[in-house]
């Protein structure tokens, strides 16, 4: 059963959280992440670029420019921009994009619980990345951005969530993307035992977003424990962020591709091609969006088709090559096009679901790509299946909503 446990953030001053708290660093593009640096002193970009406009820079992923990392999240804790809960917390956070109310709670999650399978994965992770973040976060001892965990709804830890949030919130804003954050904090002690107890009847818990996190902590904690004269004491690495939202407040958006060219073929000579496995069916105007699994959009040349998959191209009884991006790749991109390794070639690209049907034409229509492929989104139920069978989906499967910002809580590990 799942081990979630309270802890004392490090989280901005109230008439600051607006400023501090940022989305993800690697959302930004080069210009808009400058221009953030340069207007906003107390962005947490700035913990995350501690070198920026300085004269001496470090080597990327460097332990002296992790070293300067910790230096800076040290100033922004002096200068009492950040500031430390005094007491061990449940952080009820809650984010309304698009009319939708994402609503969890801040916590850790347990590193026994990662490697007993408590905690499931569906995405297979890179091994020199986790190396990196392992020893980013060995230097910089915090958690500045919480994992993206997902569960079966618990009746007992929405009840408490649900009344928590009819109470004044301690943040409460809306970023310029019109997303609005709310905040509160749970603190009193049977209430804290309580959610503890509850989380500990949930079998299972999902990585929704955050694989290599997860797989960074994991690692260091196991290798802190390792190496602890007093390996019976719990200590602050066996833990690592976490973001627990029940999974019917979560949102699993597509992942669509793009591909830059089409090697030797014609425009006719592919569509003959991709019919060997492929039902093609012309759609009429201007956008299409796939209506339910095994229907794939293409567009191309200024048309949309739908591709539906011949009956013998894959098992629905096997989870993942009965997903629409296998399917496509095993029967489309790698033997038509030669694409095999979507995470290597650089042919093919990806955007989110969000970003919606009409950016695919546009990148088509400009020339930045040959064609289109949409897909309709994974379910939850199969993201489940897949993780309880300990099996991982292709690159780029799923899209997951809400993203979290960067800084609002910190967890320390030292």
């Amino acid at each position: 059963m799942a081990n979630v446990k309270p802890f004392k953030a490090y989280r901005p001053t109230r008439d600051k959280v607006h400023l501090v708290a940022s989305r993800s660093y690697i959302s930004y593009k080069n210009q808009d992440l400058i221009r953030k640096l340069d207007e906003n002193p107390f962005t947490f970009l700035h913990i995350l670029n501690p070198e920026y406009k300085t004269s001496k820079q470090s080597f990327t992923n460097s332990k002296e420019k992790f070293e300067k990392v910790k230096r800076k999240f040290i100033d922004f804790v002096n200068q009492q921009i950040l500031t430390q809960d005094k007491k061990e917390s449940f952080y009820v956070y809650r984010q309304i994009k698009e009319g939708h109310p994402y609503l969890g709670i801040i916590a850790c999650a347990s590193v026994e619980d990662y490697y007993s399978n408590v905690i499931k994965k569906h995405e297979a992770t890179i091994t020199k990345r986790e190396g990196i973040f392992k020893n980013y976060l060995q230097t910089v001892q915090i958690n500045a951005e919480p994992v993206c965990f997902t569960y079966s709804n618990h009746e007992k830890i929405d009840r408490i969530t649900n009344e928590k949030i009819l109470e004044r919130p301690e943040y409460d804003f809306t970023t310029t993307n019109r997303d609005r954050h709310s905040f509160w904090k749970i603190d009193e002690e049977d209430t804290v035992a309580k959610l503890k107890s509850y989380f500990s009847e949930v079998e299972s818990i999902y990585i929704a977003d955050g694989h290599h996190r997860s797989a960074s902590s994991a690692l260091l904690g196991k290798s802190l424990r390792e190496a602890d004269n007093n390996p019976n004491e719990e200590k602050a690495y066996d833990y690592f962020m976490g973001y627990f939202i029940p999974q019917n407040c979560l949102k699993i958006y597509e992942f669509n591709r793009l591909v830059t060219n089409i090697g030797d073929h014609s425009v006719t000579s592919f569509l003959e091609a991709i019919q060997e496995n492929f039902e093609i069916a012309f759609v009429d105007g201007n956008y299409f969006r796939p209506e339910k699994t095994h229907e794939i959009g293409m567009y191309i040349e200024n048309k949309w088709y739908c591709l539906i998959p011949k009956e013998g191209q894959f098992k629905e009884d096997d989870p993942v090559r009965s997903l629409d991006v296998s399917i496509l790749t095993n029967h489309l991109l790698s033997p038509i096009l030669g694409i095999s390794d979507l995470k290597t070639d650089n042919r093919v690209y990806f955007k989110g679901g969000l970003e919606g049907i009409a950016a695919l034409k546009a990148e088509v229509d400009l020339g930045k790509a040959k064609v289109a492929f949409a897909h309709y989104p994974v379910s939850m139920e199969q993201l489940k299946i897949i993780s309880d069978a300990n099996q991982t989906m292709p690159p780029k499967s799923t899209w997951i909503e809400p993203k979290l910002r960067s800084g609002l809580t910190v967890y320390s590990t030292k």
